[in-house]
């Protein structure tokens, strides 16, 4: 993996080659050049290797997701402030599978370094919602989860949003029958 500025300093050789060749008098060549250019300016702001990795996740592959996400060796240099967000984004989905600390810091990442995508940064506060219920912090889970609606604009995630709640709402009923059978005992005891 190299760094992201080599991908522009590319892209303007190539440019500078297609002016080159619209003064040699071959404007098609010059086109196919300019649009080759393009291709590297796409992938400085959408890294190449995060898209193959959502494109394995898509699929539920989850190795094959981590293999390519591995292949960037040092995100600060590599990705654009975005595509890092991203970064943390996917690593916090496959390690949420397995280690629940560890995903709420790489959310809490990708949150601090922003997602472009609304339903993107939507997701993320609705995981790191369920982890903070997890971990018996729940009015932080409702702010997150207030967040997460917010910014569902298109209603991608309602269902989620409300399983979610409907499973807050069971798991803060207060218990009842305690203290009921001690009222029992008492009278039988006289």
């Amino acid at each position: 993996m190299f760094n992201k500025n080599i991908k522009l300093v590319i892209a303007g050789l190539i440019i500078a080659y297609a002016v080159y060749q619209f003064t040699e008098g071959y404007v098609g060549n010059g086109i196919m050049y300019i649009f080759l250019s393009l291709v590297f300016v796409f992938l400085y702001f959408k890294n190449e290797f995060i898209l193959l990795a959502f494109l394995r996740l898509r699929k539920q592959d989850f190795d094959g997701a981590k293999k390519w996400l591995d292949k960037i060796k040092n995100p600060t240099n590599a990705l654009v402030r975005k595509q890092q967000g991203y970064y943390n984004y996917l690593h916090g989905i496959m390690v949420s599978q397995t280690n629940m600390n560890e995903a709420e810091k790489f959310f809490k990442k990708a949150i601090g370094l922003g997602l472009s995508m609304d339903h993107d940064l939507a997701m993320a506060k609705l995981n790191l919602a369920g982890i903070a219920f997890s971990k018996r912090r729940p009015q932080e889970a409702k702010k997150l989860i207030s967040e997460a609606e917010k910014l569902d604009k298109r209603g991608i995630m309602g269902e989620q949003i409300k399983m979610m709640k409907q499973q807050m709402k069971r798991t803060s009923i207060p218990n009842q029958h305690y203290g009921g059978n001690r009222q029992m005992r008492r009278s039988k005891q006289r």
